[in-house]
Protein backbone atom coordinates (compact mmCIF):
# COMPACT_ATOMS: atom_id res chain seq x y z
CA UNK A 1 0.00 0.00 0.00
CA UNK A 2 1.21 3.59 -0.91
CA UNK A 3 2.12 5.44 2.35
CA UNK A 4 2.41 8.67 -0.03
CA UNK A 5 -1.98 8.18 -1.24
CA UNK A 6 -3.63 11.27 0.03
CA UNK A 7 -6.69 11.04 2.16
CA UNK A 8 -9.19 12.07 -0.42
CA UNK A 9 -7.54 8.92 -2.64
CA UNK A 10 -8.04 7.12 0.54
CA UNK A 11 -11.62 8.01 1.14
CA UNK A 12 -12.25 7.52 -2.64
CA UNK A 13 -14.26 4.03 -2.83
CA UNK A 14 -16.46 4.98 0.59
CA UNK A 15 -17.53 7.91 -1.30
CA UNK A 16 -18.33 6.23 -3.77
CA UNK A 17 -20.32 4.18 -2.41
CA UNK A 18 -21.87 6.37 -0.57
CA UNK A 19 -23.32 8.37 -3.53
CA UNK A 20 -24.41 4.93 -5.31
CA UNK A 21 -26.56 4.38 -1.74
CA UNK A 22 -27.68 7.74 -2.20
CA UNK A 23 -28.83 7.40 -5.75
CA UNK A 24 -30.35 4.20 -4.94
CA UNK A 25 -32.66 5.87 -2.24
CA UNK A 26 -33.43 8.73 -4.52
CA UNK A 27 -35.04 6.29 -6.82
CA UNK A 28 -38.09 4.17 -6.94
CA UNK A 29 -38.57 2.43 -3.12
CA UNK A 30 -37.41 -1.14 -2.66
CA UNK A 31 -39.93 -3.78 -1.90
CA UNK A 32 -38.89 -4.11 2.01
CA UNK A 33 -39.25 0.37 2.03
CA UNK A 34 -42.73 -0.19 0.72
CA UNK A 35 -43.74 -3.40 2.95
CA UNK A 36 -42.39 -1.35 6.00
CA UNK A 37 -44.45 1.95 4.72
CA UNK A 38 -47.72 -0.61 4.73
CA UNK A 39 -46.98 -1.88 8.24
CA UNK A 40 -46.69 1.74 9.84
CA UNK A 41 -49.65 2.86 8.09
CA UNK A 42 -51.80 -0.45 9.18
CA UNK A 43 -50.24 0.63 13.20
CA UNK A 44 -51.57 3.99 12.34
CA UNK A 45 -54.85 2.50 11.66
CA UNK A 46 -55.50 0.77 14.48
CA UNK A 47 -54.53 3.24 16.43
CA UNK A 48 -56.90 6.29 14.90
CA UNK A 49 -59.90 3.61 14.77
CA UNK A 50 -59.55 2.80 19.03
CA UNK A 51 -59.27 6.42 19.19
CA UNK A 52 -62.46 6.72 17.71
CA UNK A 53 -64.38 4.15 19.50
CA UNK A 54 -62.81 5.68 22.60
CA UNK A 55 -64.50 9.38 21.80
CA UNK A 56 -67.69 7.89 21.01
CA UNK A 57 -68.11 6.20 24.20
CA UNK A 58 -66.50 9.44 25.98
CA UNK A 59 -69.31 11.76 23.45
CA UNK A 60 -72.16 9.43 24.95
CA UNK A 61 -70.96 11.03 28.80
CA UNK A 62 -70.23 14.04 27.69
CA UNK A 63 -74.09 14.07 25.66
CA UNK A 64 -75.61 13.29 29.12
CA UNK A 65 -73.69 15.35 30.89
CA UNK A 66 -75.09 18.28 28.87
CA UNK A 67 -78.26 17.16 29.09
CA UNK A 68 -78.07 18.03 32.70
CA UNK A 69 -76.59 21.03 32.52
CA UNK A 70 -79.06 22.85 30.19
CA UNK A 71 -82.06 22.97 32.94
CA UNK A 72 -79.33 23.55 35.57
CA UNK A 73 -78.59 26.69 33.70
CA UNK A 74 -81.89 27.66 32.78
CA UNK A 75 -82.35 30.37 35.46
CA UNK A 76 -79.95 33.02 34.17
CA UNK A 77 -81.59 32.76 30.56
CA UNK A 78 -83.20 36.21 31.21
CA UNK A 79 -79.90 37.28 32.86
CA UNK A 80 -77.79 36.76 29.97
CA UNK A 81 -78.07 36.98 26.29
CA UNK A 82 -79.56 34.89 23.64
CA UNK A 83 -76.67 32.91 22.15
CA UNK A 84 -75.50 34.35 18.97
CA UNK A 85 -73.42 32.11 16.09
CA UNK A 86 -70.68 34.05 15.61
CA UNK A 87 -71.20 33.99 11.90
CA UNK A 88 -73.70 35.83 11.72
CA UNK A 89 -73.00 38.04 14.92
CA UNK A 90 -72.32 41.92 14.41
CA UNK A 91 -71.12 42.36 17.98
CA UNK A 92 -73.02 45.88 18.45
CA UNK A 93 -74.83 44.45 21.85
CA UNK A 94 -70.86 44.18 23.52
CA UNK A 95 -70.39 46.57 25.87
CA UNK A 96 -67.66 49.56 25.96
CA UNK A 97 -64.74 46.87 28.29
CA UNK A 98 -65.81 42.93 27.85
CA UNK A 99 -63.85 40.31 29.26
CA UNK A 100 -63.57 37.57 26.43
CA UNK A 101 -63.59 34.34 28.17
CA UNK A 102 -63.31 31.61 25.03
CA UNK A 103 -63.51 27.41 25.86
CA UNK A 104 -61.08 25.37 24.52
CA UNK A 105 -59.57 22.10 24.61
CA UNK A 106 -55.88 20.96 26.24
CA UNK A 107 -55.38 18.02 23.87
CA UNK A 108 -55.66 17.91 19.74
CA UNK A 109 -56.33 15.63 17.22
CA UNK A 110 -59.93 17.27 17.49
CA UNK A 111 -60.61 18.74 13.82
CA UNK A 112 -60.54 22.58 13.87
CA UNK A 113 -62.68 23.09 17.23
CA UNK A 114 -59.72 25.09 18.68
CA UNK A 115 -58.89 27.19 15.35
CA UNK A 116 -62.76 28.17 14.93
CA UNK A 117 -62.81 29.44 18.26
CA UNK A 118 -59.40 31.31 18.23
CA UNK A 119 -60.57 32.68 14.60
CA UNK A 120 -63.94 34.37 16.01
CA UNK A 121 -62.36 35.74 19.18
CA UNK A 122 -59.60 37.33 17.02
CA UNK A 123 -62.22 38.64 14.84
CA UNK A 124 -64.16 40.10 18.24
CA UNK A 125 -61.16 41.76 19.00
CA UNK A 126 -60.77 43.15 15.55
CA UNK A 127 -64.60 44.74 15.87
CA UNK A 128 -63.96 45.79 19.49
CA UNK A 129 -61.13 47.57 18.52
CA UNK A 130 -61.71 49.34 15.29
CA UNK A 131 -65.12 50.87 17.71
CA UNK A 132 -62.81 52.09 19.82
CA UNK A 133 -63.88 49.42 23.08
CA UNK A 134 -61.56 47.17 25.24
CA UNK A 135 -61.47 43.52 25.55
CA UNK A 136 -58.97 41.35 27.27
CA UNK A 137 -58.92 37.60 27.69
CA UNK A 138 -59.65 35.01 30.30
CA UNK A 139 -58.88 31.75 27.96
CA UNK A 140 -59.90 28.29 28.71
CA UNK A 141 -57.79 25.58 27.14
CA UNK A 142 -54.27 24.78 26.43
CA UNK A 143 -54.88 24.57 22.56
CA UNK A 144 -56.32 28.23 23.06
CA UNK A 145 -53.77 29.49 24.76
CA UNK A 146 -50.59 28.73 22.40
CA UNK A 147 -52.97 30.12 18.82
CA UNK A 148 -53.93 33.54 21.00
CA UNK A 149 -50.81 33.92 22.48
CA UNK A 150 -49.44 34.73 19.03
CA UNK A 151 -51.37 37.49 18.47
CA UNK A 152 -53.01 38.58 21.51
CA UNK A 153 -50.37 37.85 24.35
CA UNK A 154 -51.07 41.67 25.66
CA UNK A 155 -54.56 41.52 25.98
CA UNK A 156 -54.57 37.44 27.63
CA UNK A 157 -54.83 38.18 31.79
CA UNK A 158 -55.02 34.64 32.45
CA UNK A 159 -55.48 31.22 31.72
CA UNK A 160 -56.23 27.42 32.94
CA UNK A 161 -55.17 24.61 31.41
CA UNK A 162 -54.93 21.06 32.58
CA UNK A 163 -58.38 20.59 33.76
CA UNK A 164 -59.27 17.09 34.12
CA UNK A 165 -62.16 15.67 32.47
CA UNK A 166 -64.94 14.62 32.98
CA UNK A 167 -66.42 18.22 33.70
CA UNK A 168 -68.22 18.71 36.85
CA UNK A 169 -70.20 21.55 38.63
CA UNK A 170 -66.90 21.97 40.78
CA UNK A 171 -64.67 22.34 38.46
CA UNK A 172 -66.90 24.70 36.91
CA UNK A 173 -66.65 26.63 40.57
CA UNK A 174 -62.84 26.22 40.06
CA UNK A 175 -62.87 28.06 36.68
CA UNK A 176 -64.90 30.21 37.75
CA UNK A 177 -62.71 31.62 40.29
CA UNK A 178 -60.03 32.27 37.70
CA UNK A 179 -62.43 34.39 35.73
CA UNK A 180 -63.47 35.71 39.17
CA UNK A 181 -59.36 36.64 39.61
CA UNK A 182 -59.12 38.08 36.52
CA UNK A 183 -61.22 41.08 37.63
CA UNK A 184 -64.29 40.21 36.45
CA UNK A 185 -66.49 42.28 38.74
CA UNK A 186 -64.24 45.93 37.12
CA UNK A 187 -66.18 44.38 33.46
CA UNK A 188 -69.19 46.14 31.98
CA UNK A 189 -69.39 42.58 30.80
CA UNK A 190 -68.51 38.61 30.42
CA UNK A 191 -68.38 37.18 26.73
CA UNK A 192 -68.44 33.64 26.67
CA UNK A 193 -66.79 31.88 23.09
CA UNK A 194 -67.80 28.30 23.19
CA UNK A 195 -68.90 25.31 20.88
CA UNK A 196 -71.97 24.50 20.62
CA UNK A 197 -73.06 21.20 20.19
CA UNK A 198 -75.87 19.97 17.77
CA UNK A 199 -75.22 16.33 16.80
CA UNK A 200 -72.37 14.09 16.36
CA UNK A 201 -71.73 15.24 13.06
CA UNK A 202 -72.03 19.16 13.82
CA UNK A 203 -71.23 21.66 16.77
CA UNK A 204 -71.31 25.82 15.96
CA UNK A 205 -69.50 28.39 17.23
CA UNK A 206 -71.75 30.59 19.91
CA UNK A 207 -71.16 33.53 22.17
CA UNK A 208 -73.67 34.81 24.84
CA UNK A 209 -73.45 38.10 27.30
CA UNK A 210 -73.18 38.34 30.59
CA UNK A 211 -73.52 41.90 32.22
CA UNK A 212 -73.28 42.56 36.00
CA UNK A 213 -76.33 42.94 37.87
CA UNK A 214 -77.82 46.18 38.77
CA UNK A 215 -76.42 47.93 42.02
CA UNK A 216 -79.69 48.72 44.82
CA UNK A 217 -81.10 52.26 43.03
CA UNK A 218 -80.17 51.78 39.77
CA UNK A 219 -82.39 51.44 36.66
CA UNK A 220 -82.59 47.78 36.27
CA UNK A 221 -82.03 47.02 39.40
CA UNK A 222 -82.92 42.85 39.80
CA UNK A 223 -85.31 41.17 42.54
CA UNK A 224 -87.32 44.11 43.58
CA UNK A 225 -90.18 42.29 44.13
CA UNK A 226 -87.92 40.47 46.64
CA UNK A 227 -86.84 40.93 50.70
CA UNK A 228 -83.67 40.30 52.01
CA UNK A 229 -82.83 39.64 55.45
CA UNK A 230 -79.01 40.70 54.64
CA UNK A 231 -77.65 43.16 52.46
CA UNK A 232 -78.20 43.06 49.25
CA UNK A 233 -75.49 44.31 47.21
CA UNK A 234 -73.32 41.64 49.37
CA UNK A 235 -76.24 38.77 48.06
CA UNK A 236 -76.24 39.61 44.89
CA UNK A 237 -72.55 39.98 44.18
CA UNK A 238 -72.77 36.27 45.21
CA UNK A 239 -75.42 35.74 43.21
CA UNK A 240 -73.60 37.00 40.44
CA UNK A 241 -70.58 35.17 40.94
CA UNK A 242 -72.61 31.64 40.80
CA UNK A 243 -74.03 33.06 37.44
CA UNK A 244 -70.93 32.88 35.99
CA UNK A 245 -70.21 29.09 37.84
CA UNK A 246 -73.55 28.10 35.99
CA UNK A 247 -72.72 29.17 32.52
CA UNK A 248 -69.36 28.35 32.57
CA UNK A 249 -70.61 24.69 33.20
CA UNK A 250 -73.12 24.85 30.76
CA UNK A 251 -70.85 26.07 28.33
CA UNK A 252 -67.80 24.10 29.44
CA UNK A 253 -70.54 21.13 28.55
CA UNK A 254 -71.45 22.03 25.46
CA UNK A 255 -67.63 22.32 23.98
CA UNK A 256 -66.76 18.89 25.57
CA UNK A 257 -69.67 17.71 24.01
CA UNK A 258 -68.52 19.27 20.62
CA UNK A 259 -65.14 18.44 20.85
CA UNK A 260 -65.57 14.64 21.46
CA UNK A 261 -67.46 14.80 18.30
CA UNK A 262 -64.87 16.62 15.94
CA UNK A 263 -62.25 13.96 17.52
CA UNK A 264 -64.39 11.00 16.49
CA UNK A 265 -65.22 12.23 12.96
CA UNK A 266 -61.38 13.47 12.25
CA UNK A 267 -60.16 9.93 14.01
CA UNK A 268 -63.05 8.71 11.17
CA UNK A 269 -61.25 10.09 8.28
CA UNK A 270 -57.65 9.56 9.52
CA UNK A 271 -58.36 5.81 9.27
CA UNK A 272 -60.58 6.24 5.85
CA UNK A 273 -57.19 8.03 4.48
CA UNK A 274 -54.92 5.26 6.06
CA UNK A 275 -57.29 2.69 4.14
CA UNK A 276 -56.79 4.78 0.87
CA UNK A 277 -52.65 4.81 2.01
CA UNK A 278 -52.72 1.03 2.73
CA UNK A 279 -54.64 0.34 -0.94
CA UNK A 280 -52.00 2.44 -2.95
CA UNK A 281 -48.99 1.39 -1.30
CA UNK A 282 -50.06 -2.52 -1.25
CA UNK A 283 -50.57 -1.87 -4.75
CA UNK A 284 -47.27 -0.18 -5.39
CA UNK A 285 -45.89 -3.22 -3.40
CA UNK A 286 -47.34 -6.28 -6.12
CA UNK A 287 -46.22 -4.36 -8.92
CA UNK A 288 -42.65 -4.19 -7.86
CA UNK A 289 -42.69 -7.63 -6.25
CA UNK A 290 -43.81 -8.25 -10.21
CA UNK A 291 -41.01 -6.47 -11.86
CA UNK A 292 -38.29 -8.10 -9.98
CA UNK A 293 -40.55 -11.53 -10.36
CA UNK A 294 -40.11 -10.46 -14.36
CA UNK A 295 -36.56 -9.90 -13.94
CA UNK A 296 -35.41 -13.05 -12.53
CA UNK A 297 -37.15 -14.92 -15.39
CA UNK A 298 -35.78 -12.77 -18.06
CA UNK A 299 -32.47 -13.18 -16.07
CA UNK A 300 -33.09 -17.28 -16.22
CA UNK A 301 -34.19 -17.54 -19.89
CA UNK A 302 -31.09 -15.72 -20.93
CA UNK A 303 -28.52 -17.66 -19.32
CA UNK A 304 -30.35 -21.26 -20.36
CA UNK A 305 -30.56 -19.60 -24.10
CA UNK A 306 -26.49 -18.39 -23.53
CA UNK A 307 -25.42 -22.27 -22.49
CA UNK A 308 -27.44 -23.94 -25.35
CA UNK A 309 -26.03 -21.31 -27.20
Amino acid sequence: MNPLRTAAQRAGPSLRRAAATKQQVRGMATEKQIFMQINATKNIKKITSSMKMVSAAKLKGDEGRLKLAKPFNAWTDKLTSEPVELEFATYEEIPQKTLIVPFTSDRGLCGGINSFISRGVRDICKTLVAEGKEADICVIGDKGRGQMKRLYAEKIVRSATDVVPPGTFSLACALSSEVMAAGAAEYDGILFVYNSFVNAAVYKQKYKLMKPFAGVGEEGEPLMEYEFDGDKEEVMADMYEYAIATNIFHCWMDAAASEQSSRMTAMENASKNANEMIDKLTLQYNRARQARITTELIEIISGASALEG
